[in-house]
């Protein structure tokens, strides 16, 4: 379930799944970047981004993550709320980067991830200028610049 804290940036919390884990017990490497993506997905969701044609081929653009890197810090369970919290970083008229910072209900940070995303024309697979729906999606959910 999404939700606005009174950080900047989104938050999406949600309880860890048996079929998450592993034989050890704990969410399996590659599930957190699906968690990650969940929350990606909420929070377009959440700026009124339409996801079926964002995510359907039904729109000219496409925005394939070109990168992903995780970060351990403490085991998850099966049955463990998470909260993921994700901030939006612009890096270019075409490029954005997602950090993630998964905590659970003590506070303590359990991984950390980074996605970076380069919008595309879906037809030439050539770099494209964000569709303003984007746009409007980046401007919600990045922080605003720090004071000096």
């Amino acid at each position: 379930m999404p939700s606005r804290d009174n950080d900047p940036g989104f938050t999406y919390r949600r309880i860890i799944r048996f079929h998450e884990t592993d034989a050890a017990g704990v969410v399996y490497f590659a599930n957190i970047l699906i968690l990650c993506h969940e929350a990606y997905e909420a929070s377009l969701a959440a700026s009124g981004v339409d996801m079926r044609s964002f995510f359907g081929g039904s729109e000219s653009l496409a925005v394939p993550v070109v990168h992903a890197a995780v970060d351990f810090r403490r085991p998850v369970h099966c049955g463990d709320e998470v909260a993921i919290a994700l901030t939006l970083h612009p890096v270019d008229t075409t490029t954005f980067e997602i950090s993630y910072c998964l905590r659970n209900t003590e506070q303590k940070t359990v991984a950390t991830a980074l996605t970076r995303h380069v919008c595309i024309d879906s037809a030439s697979r050539q770099r494209h200028p964000f569709s303003p729906e984007l746009s409007q999606w980046l401007r919600s959910v990045t922080p605003p610049p720090e004071d000096d």
